[in-house]
């Protein structure tokens, strides 16, 4: 199973940004993004991490590579020998050895199955690199419009908190001049202190959004790039079995699992060849001078194979196999689970993709009709055919409507990139889409 991958244009941007400066301050997705990308703690750990479990082959390989070595010693040593005439012999003396050793594996099944599982683990890091990309340009896609969405509401709660103390100032003069009551007055004073509360959530929720973006950028958050208009756009193509394909191939959660899935089945593997014969051809050569005889040298050098099998150990082969075999059981349920939920999700992301483009036409309408309403309220107020009340409410569900549309306006934007996050597909290339809908702060 091929590792997704991210495409050669976003590598190269990658790259740019790794070896680039980044600026202090956060103009539009793509620098924010940069900054994310280069600060991210959780993708640095995840690129240590590939870059530990690259060695897993060379660490696998050296078992079916020589091996040479080399020893040496010196040493002072006392004999006492009979036998070797009428009188023993006691000496002192001096010795020293050195020697050279090569052994080469010639049969080692284990070894070459470690080779295997290394190649699996080092595609199920990759896996996980991958997907840890892919879910920082989407947490920093979200935050980012999280930040622009709160502003809007902001400006909105400000424009509630005017817009209704207009009407408190209109039931004050018309209480003056005896056309008025006092419960509309109160009334109205108590939807300019609930405005007045609302515009400090609000402003609160413009903090709190800054800090989320903040965290992933580990920036200053200076003024963002807006969004501009653009057309509602559902799931392209509109078929949602052809999302679900696309997911269960390319998400990077799915290539992680089958990775580690493969891992698990090579360890019932290694585990049985344990009983195997292992087969090593070993050449030494060996020098050693100094013994009770004066003048002997001993020189040498030989070539062995060397087979060694284990016949019983205790049952501690049988339990390994058997365990590395539910392991794999554990293995494919898992897989299946992760299926299941890459499903679930492409499902979830399509259809909410397609909500929102009916979303946000109706908040359009319903923001249209509320001014509006809003509008003719005001007029029938002013000839006395509606009351305080009545303007107060529809003033109220103007303010509703609008809030209600910002969130429909920023989310179908995060429905995108969220559709091609569950998918395992978003790359540089759906960044930079998302980016061109943006007004530049430079020329707005």
């Amino acid at each position: 199973m091929r590792v997704a991958c991210l495409s050669p244009r976003f590598s190269l941007l990658i790259a740019t940004m790794i070896l680039g400066t980044t600026s202090a301050w956060a103009e539009n997705l793509i620098t924010t993004y940069q900054q994310a990308f280069n600060t991210d703690p959780a993708l640095a750990q995840a690129r240590a991490e590939l870059s530990a479990q690259m060695q897993d082959k060379p660490l696998a390989r050296s078992a079916l590579m020589p091996h040479a070595g080399i020893g040496a010693g010196v040493g002072f040593n006392t004999a006492s020998i009979t036998g070797f005439g009428a009188e023993s012999i006691d000496r002192a003396y001096l010795s020293d050895n050195y020697s050279v050793s090569i052994t080469q594996s010639i049969f080692d099944g284990q070894a070459w199955t470690a080779l295997k599982q290394a190649g699996a683990r080092i595609q199920a890091s990759a896996a996980l690199l991958t997907y840890t990309e892919q879910q920082l340009a989407l947490q920093v896609t979200q935050a980012y419009f999280g930040v622009l969405e709160a502003q809007a509401q902001e400006h909105v709660a400000h424009k509630q908190k005017k817009l209704l103390e207009s009407i408190y100032r209109q039931t004050e003069a018309t209480l003056k001049i005896g056309t008025g009551d006092i419960i509309a007055v109160r009334e109205a004073q108590a939807r300019v202190d609930a405005a007045q509360a609302d515009l400090i959530k609000a402003r609160n929720g413009v903090a709190i959004a800054r800090h989320r973006l903040q965290r992933l950028t580990h920036h200053p958050i200076g003024m963002l790039d807006n969004l501009g208009h653009y057309e509602a756009m559902g799931p392209q193509p509109d078929n949602m079995q052809s999302w679900v394909r696309s997911a269960t191939k390319d998400q990077p959660l799915i290539h992680q699992a089958e990775a580690q899935l493969r891992v698990a089945q090579d360890q019932v593997e290694y585990n049985r060849r344990a009983r195997w014969p292992i087969v090593n051809l070993q050449g030494i050569a060996q020098h050693s001078l100094g013994n009770p005889f004066p003048g002997v040298d001993i020189n040498q050098a030989g070539v062995s194979l060397n087979l060694s099998m284990p016949i019983y150990t205790g049952g501690h082969t049988s339990a390994a196999v058997q365990q590395a075999r539910a392991r794999t059981v554990a293995s494919i349920d898992h897989v299946a689970d992760i299926h299941d939920e890459v499903t679930l999700n492409t499902q979830t992301a399509f259809l909410n993709l397609k909500d929102s483009v009916a979303q946000l036409r109706a908040a359009k309408e319903t923001l249209v009709s509320a001014k509006v309403s809003l509008e003719g309220t005001r007029k029938g107020y002013e000839v006395g055919t509606r009351s305080i009340i009545d303007l107060l409410q529809t003033a109220t569900d103007y303010i509703r409507a609008e809030q209600d549309y910002n969130v429909a306006f920023y989310n179908q934007v995060i429905a995108r990139v969220q559709l091609k996050a569950a998918a395992g597909q978003i790359d540089m290339a759906d960044l930079e889409s998302v980016d061109t809908l943006l007004k530049k702060n430079q020329g707005s």
